[in-house]
């Protein structure tokens, strides 16, 4: 049996945080819990890096929010599905 996972990619600050540009991460996983996953895996990331980041799931920016702290529930709350690809994107400046 294939692992149930999902594929993401780091850009920028996010790849020199992690020290990768890509990892598979075990699926599902709700969207909400991504960054705390990441977390774990990276102490520190979460402050210094993905507070300022886009996330993309599937080629679409995404909010990563928990429901419950937009004021909904959690109901209809966005998956990270088996085979799905994620993208860190830290702001882009120009000048």
């Amino acid at each position: 049996m294939a692992t149930q996972t999902f594929t993401i990619h780091y850009f920028a600050s996010a790849s020199s945080y992690t020290g990768k540009n890509t990892e598979t991460l075990p699926a599902p996983l709700k969207l909400s819990l991504l960054f705390s996953e990441l977390e774990s895996r990276y102490p520190g990331i979460e402050e210094k890096v993905l507070g300022s980041c886009g996330v993309s799931l599937d080629g679409e920016y995404v909010d990563v929010t928990p429901a419950e702290e937009k004021g909904g529930d959690a109901e209809g709350e966005r998956v990270i599905e088996v085979g799905s690809e994620v993208a860190i994107i830290p702001p882009v400046s120009s000048g």
